[in-house]
């Protein structure tokens, strides 16, 4: 072997040599596909962490201002008495008639419209037809003057997520993937239970924070994980799948476990309690082995992949093993992290641009989400619909993925999502705009879920997990401003399906300049990271002598001089 051959080998360590050693356990193996459904609680809870406050803070529309001298009436009756502009059907839900009631219940006929109002100073009346139970917004009266406290709630939540992606993330590339997914769970339950017992707005937003934190972190981590364990081959169809069926599967249910259950407290039980199943983990999934040699521990490295051994039935070579145990020992392992990541030019401007990205499908995805209830259908019935593209889309991203790669199926499909937007804009409101819109949320979806693969092959194992985080945090920015681009609605009814579309082509045409990962081993190093963004990215002419590293150009320059 030359010194040239001996330096690749050198550089690329353990990585090569722990691919050697899966392709022996097995791609996917007896114990990968027991990993892939150990996936499923997780991949349940992140739906329901993600969407249950669109149904514990649901606003029913139908509300009016509480007067109890009227409460002995049918509903009916006390709205059209106290309501001023009942009799159009399109009343004022924020005041009252300020007269005498007394007058007003011998007569039984409404107040005259000219009669001075009064906001509303006992509370409200709520008519639970469009959403049939009680919610923290009709229990507490966030309506009019405290409207805006549901959305800051929900605001704090993503604030909650940003912080978690740093903690969690931080915690996953440091002391390992299986306590940073028991930990993100464990805050997740907790403050999902303690929202039960709050009473007032702070603690309601101080809980929602903590939800907050492991939203996502309580499902990558342990995607992350697995995917590190299963073979080139299937690794796009376990990254997909376990989203479209179990992500999937906790969407289309969770609107029928809300009507099922009734009540937003037995709705949060029933959503936040399973999650202490993540006590069990430590018991079925093991640490990664990838993030165990990145720290030099070797023999427990070694320890797992022997389990795999026994629980698949195959046989690691001995040979193929000793070779592993040297190049793992040999191999000069380094504290690699983001800040390192960000010094080197392809790998930080690849970053950028997968933010970027990534921003774009947080946006346009929760935005088609918050436009539910906008085009004049029952908000469980739209929810469901839209929630139904998940399984088919991302089953089609599975399909194809690995025939067309990541590149084509995150950009194409996000610019024909923002293409139907933009159709959708000259389509009447009703069945046809909600149908566009569907149909725009199965393409967002394809392209959402290509680019969760795509930078998870993109990133080094030193800086895998922080380095999702870090891009799912990105995504948390962009879906808070996802709530003003729907309240830019009351400018113009059309602007937010205006701003979606331009987003999303927009994000389309950065996206493509990325490199494509399909059929490349996952990056285990920083060089890893740059060749592979060098070799197969349109940012950067691939070098003639692509195989060589800077450091084997430096040295054949101090060898030979240049005169």
């Amino acid at each position: 072997m030359d010194a040239k051959e001996q330096l690749n080998k050198n550089q690329n360590g353990d990585a090569d040599a722990l691919e050697n050693i899966l392709s022996h356990v097995g791609d996917m193996g007896r114990y990968q596909k027991l990993l892939f459904l150990a996936m499923m609680p997780f991949g349940l809870f992140f739906a329901y962490i993600y969407f249950v406050q669109m149904f514990i803070a649901a606003t029913p529309q139908r509300h009016w201002c509480r007067v109890p001298e009227l409460q002995h009436l049918d509903m009916e009756l006390r709205r059209n008495l106290s309501a001023p502009g009942a009799v159009t059907g399109d009343w004022d839900r924020c005041s009252t008639y300020k007269t005498n009631w007394t007058r007003v219940l011998e007569t039984l006929t409404p107040p005259d419209p000219g009669t001075p109002t009064v906001p509303c100073e006992n509370g409200w009346d709520f008519e639970l037809t469009d959403i049939p139970y009680h919610t923290v917004v009709s229990e507490r009266g966030w309506v009019c003057e405290k409207s805006g406290y549901a959305p800051t709630a929900q605001a704090i939540f993503f604030a909650g997520s940003f912080v978690g992606g740093l903690l969690f993330g931080w915690i996953a590339d440091n002391f390992g993937r299986v306590p940073a997914l028991i930990g993100s769970n464990l805050v997740g339950s907790i403050g999902g239970i303690a929202t039960i017992f709050t009473s007032g707005l702070w603690d309601f937003i101080a809980c929602r924070f903590l939800v907050g934190m492991s939203f996502d972190n309580a499902f990558m981590m342990i995607y992350i994980l697995v995917l590190e364990y299963v073979g080139p081959r299937h690794r796009t169809w376990v990254a997909n799948m376990s989203i479209a069926l179990y992500f999937g599967t906790g969407c289309l249910t969770l609107p029928w476990l809300a009507l099922w259950m009734g009540d937003w407290r037995k709705l949060l039980w029933l959503t936040s309690l399973p999650m202490l199943i993540v006590l069990f983990v430590p018991f079925v999934v093991p640490e990664s082995a990838r993030w165990l040699l990145t720290r030099g521990r070797v023999n427990k490295a070694v320890e797992i992949l022997k389990t795999f051994e026994r629980v698949n039935g195959t046989k690691i070579p001995d040979d193929v093993m000793d070779d592993f145990v040297v190049s793992a020992r040999q191999t000069k392992q380094e504290r690699e992290s983001l800040i390192i990541l960000f010094k080197n030019g392809p790998l930080r401007i690849t970053m950028i641009l997968m933010v970027v990205v990534y921003m774009v499908c947080a946006v346009i995805f929760d935005g088609l989400v918050r436009l539910s209830d906008a085009f004049g259908l029952d908000f469980f019935i739209t929810f469901t619909f839209t929630s139904a593209t998940e399984i088919p889309s991302v089953t089609f991203v599975a399909l194809l993925l690995d025939r067309w790669g990541r590149r084509v199926l995150t950009c194409g499909p996000m610019g024909i999502s923002g293409l139907l937007i933009l159709i959708a804009i000259f389509v009447p409101k009703g069945i046809a705009q909600a149908a566009l819109a569907v149909m725009a949320r199965f393409f967002i979806n394809m392209s959402y879920n290509a680019a969760v693969q795509w930078v998870t092959e993109l990133l080094p194992t030193g800086v895998r997990a922080s380095g999702s985080s870090v891009l799912h945090m990105s995504g948390y920015v962009a879906i808070v401003l996802s709530p003003f681009i729907v309240y830019s609605e009351r400018v113009w009814t059309l602007l937010p399906l205006v701003i979606l579309s331009v987003i999303a082509l927009a994000g389309s045409g950065v996206g493509i300049v990325l490199p494509e990962t399909m059929g490349r081993s996952m990056p285990q190093t920083m060089a890893d990271g740059e060749r592979l963004v060098r070799d197969y990215s349109l940012c950067w002419k691939p070098k003639s002598e692509s195989s060589e590293t800077g450091q084997w150009k430096n040295e054949k320059e101090k060898t030979h001089p240049l005169v």
